[in-house]
């Protein structure tokens, strides 16, 4: 090993001298640089060059002949590569322009057309558009019902969307899944939980290492106790998790709950439980070390109470799914409420 490193260096040292008399400061710079790649080239099995890296060395690719081209750390034909795309980057026409935007009243008379009559196909609407001296091209009323989500004739009559119905029938509808909690020490804790879509409240139906089927069973029970006297509910949306058995099925069919089961891998079709899943990670679980069942649960009861009770949400007009009774003078000193040992905090005017 070390013979071979001196005589590296006296090669190297030969080679200078070659040049002819004292080696000056560049072809020592050359010499260093050199020695650089080869160790980057047996370090490095395919670096990554940016968009404005390809373009410097393709053009100073040119001005040195092509045996000399070995100095390089990408081969030849790369090079040559990055040169054609310069090439025909520097030569591509730009795109035509887009045409000019419709005005708002356009934009919303074909809408109104669109929504009143289903049934119209695009050269429709922009013959009615004519009749009313409105001119305005078929791409440009496809573009305009792409951007608000309606699609061509006849499908735009084929009844609400997902989203639509979800709104329209909130009032009783219930979502439920599982989130999943690794503690300390790795050991995998399963989160049953419940959200209205009404009020957005959220229902905590318990934690286990062990989601058997008697123990989910038993939790729809509880749940359907508490749901006594909250009024009526006609369906509850859940994943194909194999961990809802058919018993927790049977509990709220019993109770005139219909299941209505999300598509395979399609996690938007219970985006209610999805968000409230992000939401509790992001604001609490993401910055509490687990250790426990027992700890997980008094974690979780405290977040769902300040979900519930004190944060606002936007689905609900910044409300809150059960509001306290304003206490304390409003004109007064506002105090601070800690929860979770300040993780979170709460805002009340002092009594």
């Amino acid at each position: 090993m070390v013979s071979t490193v001196v005589f590296l260096m006296v090669r190297r040292l030969l080679g200078m001298a070659s040049l002819g008399g004292r080696p000056d400061e560049k072809d020592v710079e050359i010499a260093v640089l050199r020695h650089q790649i080869a160790v980057l080239r047996r370090q490095v099995a395919r670096p990554r060059y940016s968009p404005s890296d390809r373009v410097l060395l393709a053009s100073l690719a040119q001005l040195l002949p092509r045996p000399r081209w070995s100095t390089f750390l990408v081969t030849p034909a790369t090079l040559l590569r990055w040169h054609r795309e310069l090439v025909r980057r520097h030569w591509t026409h730009p795109q035509r322009r887009h045409g000019r935007r419709l005005e708002g009243a356009t934009v919303q008379l074909v809408l109104r057309l669109a929504r009143e009559n289903p049934r119209w196909g695009y050269l429709r609407i922009v013959g009615e558009c004519r009749k009313l001296q409105v001119l305005v091209s078929a791409t440009s009323v496809r573009n305009i019902l792409r951007r608000h989500g309606l699609g061509p004739a006849p499908r735009r009559d084929a009844g609400p969307s997902w989203s639509q119905f979800l709104r329209s029938q909130a009032r009783g509808v219930l979502a439920c899944d599982f989130l999943t909690i690794d503690t300390v020490t790795l050991a995998r804790l399963y989160v049953l939980f419940f959200v209205e879509f009404d009020r957005r409240h959220v229902w905590l139906a318990g934690v286990t290492a062990h989601p058997t089927a008697t123990w989910v069973t038993q939790q729809a029970r509880n749940l359907t106790y508490h749901l006594g006297d909250a009024g009526p509910y006609r369906f509850l949306i859940r994943d194909r998790d194999a961990k809802f058995v058919r018993g927790f099925d049977d509990v709220f069919a019993d109770e005139g709950i219909r299941i209505i089961k999300t598509p395979v891998r399609a996690p938007r079709a219970n985006a209610y439980a999805e968000r409230w899943v992000r939401t509790v990670r992001s604001e609490c679980l993401d910055w509490t070390l687990i250790w426990n069942r027992r700890h997980a649960e008094q974690i979780l009861s405290t977040y769902v109470e300040h979900y519930n009770t004190a944060r606002p949400h936007r689905g609900i007009d910044l409300g809150t799914p059960d509001p306290l009774a304003p206490t304390g003078d409003p004109s007064g000193p506002i105090r601070r409420i800690d929860r979770l040992d300040g993780l979170i905090h709460e805002y009340q005017h002092a009594a």
